[in-house]
């Protein structure tokens, strides 16, 4: 019996698009004797749908034909199950529910991979892949991020964080705080976005308050930290859960720019193939003991946080002292790092039923817990509208 697999893909935010991407890819990939795919594709305004053209990515040129030949949804409890529920049926042709077995959330940014969708299916108590809403909004916010990897003893850039109204209100004492912590150049970047979006460097006080404008159009939280002058850039991916968990081979993302950009990443050689187009050295061009050191506080960095499911980790290697920083963690990365898997010895597919076998393992174990206790309290209450005499109401 094949398992419905509903895909969560699009959502709220500025990595609308990449979003897109990355799920039609994985939907390519799913092994039709096995499952069963149903795309639910989340509009920019929230509403949700369904439609079998929802996997082939041509679609996606035309927004409003595509919106208007598919089925609005929404997901509904039903006792002990979920299933997807058709918003505009018709009297004379009205269209089944749909039970759901697990969700795949292939979303990126804001309203979504923060831990807004884990907090919508734990909600609905369905089985889903990825992290959970603590490690995903840990991994969304670059600032706790690196909090919580510093006191796990990881190596991070110190950084300063501010606000875009405290930067309205005191921007010359936030641009000599920067310049005194750091000097020049400093990366300006959005504490809570993905893909490079908003992400700049700055070579001289004109460029830094260029750079916090930019940010500050994308984010109300800002990060400013050094930039590295010797940098390369290596991403490594982990799959696992708190049990067990394994690191990928490294790689070296080429880039064209003073930093590694969302043009690169996503517009490079073919745009349709997101992260898997970008140019890159897999393996990367480095000694061995550094891709195991780095393949190692991958591993770290995975537990600290408590990730669960396919994440990657991007790094910050200064090529003059060797030394080796976390940079930030993208916990549903761009093309779900198929390509760093494959480079590892794990096929798509392969890693899509592990990925699977791991939402229905925690989903176990979360069945095993208690949420709910029998109580009474309510037996006794009334009360008018002065309230119960010797409650606490």
């Amino acid at each position: 019996m094949k398992t419905n697999l509903a895909v969560i893909f699009g959502c709220r935010s500025v990595e609308h698009e990449v979003s897109i991407i990355s799920a039609v890819q994985a939907i390519h990939s799913v092994d039709p004797n096995k499952y069963n795919v149903i795309p639910l594709y989340v509009a920019k305004n929230g509403e949700m749908y369904t439609g079998e053209h929802l996997k082939t990515i041509e679609e996606f040129k035309n927004m409003p034909a595509l919106i208007k030949k598919s089925d609005r949804v929404t997901l509904v409890k039903e006792g002990e199950n979920v299933v997807i529920k058709h918003l505009d049926n018709k009297l004379f042709n009205k269209k089944a529910d749909i039970l759901i077995d697990v969700v795949f959330p292939i979303v990126h940014g804001t309203n979504c991979e923060d831990g807004t969708i884990a907090g919508y299916l734990e909600f609905l108590n369905l089985p889903y892949i990825g992290c959970d809403i603590l490690s995903a909004a840990v991994g969304m916010d670059k600032a706790v991020f690196k909090d919580v990897l510093a006191a796990a003893n990881i190596p991070v850039l110190p950084c300063v964080k501010f606000s875009a109204r405290e930067y309205s209100q005191n921007s010359q004492e936030i641009e000599n705080k920067i310049i005194k912590a750091f000097d020049f150049p400093v990366i300006i970047k959005p504490i809570n976005l993905g893909s490079s979006v908003g992400i700049s460097k700055a070579e001289n006080l004109e460029e830094l308050r260029a750079a916090i404008t930019l940010a500050t159009s994308f984010a109300d939280n800002i990060l400013a930290e050094h930039a590295i002058s010797d940098l390369r850039e290596i991403n490594c991916s982990v799959l696992g859960d708190g049990d067990n968990c394994e690191a990928s081979v490294c790689e070296e993302p080429i880039m064209h720019d003073k930093i590694l950009s969302y043009k690169d990443k996503y517009m490079g050689n073919s745009g349709s193939k997101g992260m898997a187009s970008l140019g890159r050295e897999l393996p990367a061009n480095i000694p061995q003991e550094k891709s195991d050191e780095i393949r190692e506080l991958s591993k770290k960095i995975f537990k600290a946080i408590g990730a669960s499911g396919v994440v990657r980790i991007d790094y910050l290697l200064n090529s003059k002292t060797g030394e080796v920083f976390a940079n930030e963690i993208n916990t549903i990365p761009g093309s779900l790092s198929f390509y760093l898997w494959e480079a590892t010895g794990i096929k798509y597919p392969e890693l899509i039923d592990r990925l699977v076998e791991l939402a229905f393992k925690r989903s176990r174990a979360r069945q095993g817990l208690t949420f709910t206790i029998n109580t009474n309290i309510l037996s006794g209450v009334s009360f008018g509208t002065k309230g119960a005499k010797g409650s606490k109401f």
